[in-house]
């Protein structure tokens, strides 16, 4: 009696932590159906592909594989197509890259575009005229002031 309620006990704890664990894997794989979405995700009634996965996965749990041999187990049927992720081997560090080195790229370039603006702020004051053509203006508009009230 005692026995039963240990392993009662034992299943009671291990069933959460198996859950999780086909959670996980359900998650890390993409369903085959097309719609994009992982086995867990996967909303269609019936799916001819993630409710077979879901199963195969509990069966291999049953066995008592762990994680990263189940997805192997998928990735060597379907390819790397199944991975819900990119891996970090061979040209597939480019998927993990690309977007950082891109938004850090456009940061550079919007910081640069900011620091040219601010650097030219606004236009130096115009230089006035030596003080000898200021002279002669002067005297060119009074001669000219004169001749309008003449006139007028």
């Amino acid at each position: 009696m005692r026995a039963a309620g240990a392993a009662l006990a034992v299943l009671l704890v291990a069933a959460p932590l198996l859950a999780a664990t086909q959670q996980e894997i359900e998650e890390a794989l993409t369903c085959q159906c097309g719609c994009g979405l992982t086995v867990h995700a996967c909303n269609h009634l019936q799916c001819p592909s993630a409710e077979p996965m879901k199963k195969e996965i509990a069966e291999h749990l049953a066995r008592g594989e762990d994680k990263e041999t189940i997805i192997a187990a998928f990735r060597e049927r379907y390819g790397e197509k199944v991975l819900s992720a990119p891996t970090f081997h061979g040209f597939n560090w480019l998927a993990w890259i690309t977007p950082f080195a891109a938004v850090l790229s456009g940061g550079v370039g919007v910081a640069l575009v900011i620091r040219r603006w601010t650097r030219r702020g606004t236009p130096p004051p115009p230089t006035p005229p030596p003080a000898a053509a200021n002279d002669d203006l002067r005297r060119r508009l009074e001669r000219e002031l004169n001749e309008l009230d003449r006139e007028g």
